[in-house]
Protein backbone atom coordinates (compact mmCIF):
# COMPACT_ATOMS: atom_id res chain seq x y z
CA UNK A 1 0.00 0.00 0.00
CA UNK A 2 1.30 3.45 -0.88
CA UNK A 3 2.53 5.75 1.86
CA UNK A 4 -0.30 7.86 3.23
CA UNK A 5 -3.05 5.57 1.91
CA UNK A 6 -5.44 3.58 4.00
CA UNK A 7 -7.69 0.61 3.51
CA UNK A 8 -11.36 1.48 3.44
CA UNK A 9 -14.21 -0.97 3.95
CA UNK A 10 -17.87 -0.73 3.04
CA UNK A 11 -19.60 2.22 4.69
CA UNK A 12 -23.08 0.96 3.86
CA UNK A 13 -24.80 -1.96 2.16
CA UNK A 14 -28.29 -1.54 0.67
CA UNK A 15 -30.16 -4.72 -0.20
CA UNK A 16 -33.15 -4.76 -2.52
CA UNK A 17 -34.94 -7.37 -4.65
CA UNK A 18 -32.34 -9.35 -6.66
CA UNK A 19 -29.51 -6.99 -5.84
CA UNK A 20 -27.40 -4.97 -3.48
CA UNK A 21 -25.32 -1.81 -3.42
CA UNK A 22 -22.10 -1.53 -1.41
CA UNK A 23 -21.11 2.10 -0.83
CA UNK A 24 -17.80 3.50 0.38
CA UNK A 25 -16.33 6.96 0.59
CA UNK A 26 -12.66 7.18 -0.34
CA UNK A 27 -10.97 10.55 0.06
CA UNK A 28 -14.27 12.36 -0.42
CA UNK A 29 -15.20 10.34 -3.52
CA UNK A 30 -18.19 8.03 -3.37
CA UNK A 31 -17.65 4.56 -4.83
CA UNK A 32 -20.56 2.15 -5.18
CA UNK A 33 -20.35 -1.49 -6.24
CA UNK A 34 -23.66 -2.71 -7.63
CA UNK A 35 -24.41 -6.43 -7.86
CA UNK A 36 -27.61 -7.34 -9.68
CA UNK A 37 -28.69 -10.98 -9.96
CA UNK A 38 -30.44 -12.47 -13.01
CA UNK A 39 -34.04 -11.25 -12.90
CA UNK A 40 -33.10 -7.82 -11.54
CA UNK A 41 -34.84 -4.91 -13.25
CA UNK A 42 -34.86 -1.34 -11.91
CA UNK A 43 -38.60 -0.92 -12.48
CA UNK A 44 -39.33 -4.07 -10.45
CA UNK A 45 -36.51 -4.13 -7.87
CA UNK A 46 -35.76 -0.48 -7.01
CA UNK A 47 -38.81 1.49 -8.14
CA UNK A 48 -40.95 0.06 -5.30
CA UNK A 49 -38.40 1.55 -2.86
CA UNK A 50 -37.93 4.99 -4.42
CA UNK A 51 -41.02 5.54 -6.62
CA UNK A 52 -41.06 7.46 -9.89
CA UNK A 53 -41.41 6.31 -13.47
CA UNK A 54 -37.69 5.71 -14.17
CA UNK A 55 -34.30 5.85 -12.48
CA UNK A 56 -33.42 9.49 -11.88
CA UNK A 57 -29.77 8.87 -10.99
CA UNK A 58 -26.96 9.60 -13.45
CA UNK A 59 -24.48 6.72 -13.43
CA UNK A 60 -20.81 6.98 -14.35
CA UNK A 61 -18.72 3.87 -13.92
CA UNK A 62 -17.29 0.61 -15.17
CA UNK A 63 -18.80 -2.84 -15.78
CA UNK A 64 -16.78 -5.62 -14.12
CA UNK A 65 -18.98 -8.62 -15.04
CA UNK A 66 -22.31 -9.55 -16.59
CA UNK A 67 -24.49 -7.59 -19.00
CA UNK A 68 -27.00 -4.84 -18.39
CA UNK A 69 -29.68 -3.58 -20.78
CA UNK A 70 -30.63 0.09 -20.59
CA UNK A 71 -33.68 1.83 -22.02
CA UNK A 72 -33.75 5.61 -21.81
CA UNK A 73 -37.04 7.49 -21.37
CA UNK A 74 -36.75 8.62 -25.01
CA UNK A 75 -36.79 4.96 -26.15
CA UNK A 76 -33.07 4.65 -26.92
CA UNK A 77 -31.69 1.24 -25.87
CA UNK A 78 -28.14 -0.06 -25.40
CA UNK A 79 -26.16 -2.72 -23.52
CA UNK A 80 -23.25 -2.58 -21.12
CA UNK A 81 -20.83 -5.49 -20.79
CA UNK A 82 -17.54 -6.42 -19.11
CA UNK A 83 -14.85 -3.80 -19.67
CA UNK A 84 -17.30 -1.05 -20.70
CA UNK A 85 -17.09 2.37 -19.10
CA UNK A 86 -20.48 4.08 -18.97
CA UNK A 87 -22.19 7.42 -18.50
CA UNK A 88 -25.95 6.90 -18.23
CA UNK A 89 -28.07 10.02 -17.88
CA UNK A 90 -31.01 10.14 -15.47
CA UNK A 91 -34.29 8.86 -16.88
CA UNK A 92 -33.89 5.17 -17.69
CA UNK A 93 -34.78 1.59 -16.80
CA UNK A 94 -32.18 -1.18 -16.59
CA UNK A 95 -32.19 -4.97 -16.40
CA UNK A 96 -29.78 -7.90 -16.20
CA UNK A 97 -29.31 -9.74 -19.48
CA UNK A 98 -28.64 -13.48 -19.33
CA UNK A 99 -27.89 -15.88 -16.50
CA UNK A 100 -24.86 -14.15 -14.94
CA UNK A 101 -24.92 -11.48 -12.25
CA UNK A 102 -24.07 -7.94 -13.31
CA UNK A 103 -21.32 -6.24 -11.28
CA UNK A 104 -20.50 -2.58 -11.84
CA UNK A 105 -18.55 0.11 -10.02
CA UNK A 106 -20.19 3.54 -10.04
CA UNK A 107 -18.41 6.78 -9.17
CA UNK A 108 -21.46 9.06 -9.27
CA UNK A 109 -22.00 11.20 -6.19
CA UNK A 110 -25.75 10.76 -6.84
CA UNK A 111 -25.42 7.13 -5.70
CA UNK A 112 -25.71 8.43 -2.14
CA UNK A 113 -29.50 8.34 -2.68
CA UNK A 114 -29.75 5.22 -4.91
CA UNK A 115 -32.31 2.67 -3.68
CA UNK A 116 -32.92 4.78 -0.58
CA UNK A 117 -36.38 5.81 0.62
Amino acid sequence: MASGSKSVGKDEVRDFANGKLEISSVGGTMVARATFQPGWRWSESVKPVVGGDSCQVRHQGYCVAGRLGIKMDDGTEFEIGPGDAYDIEAGHDGWVIGDDAYVGVDFSTAMVDYAKK
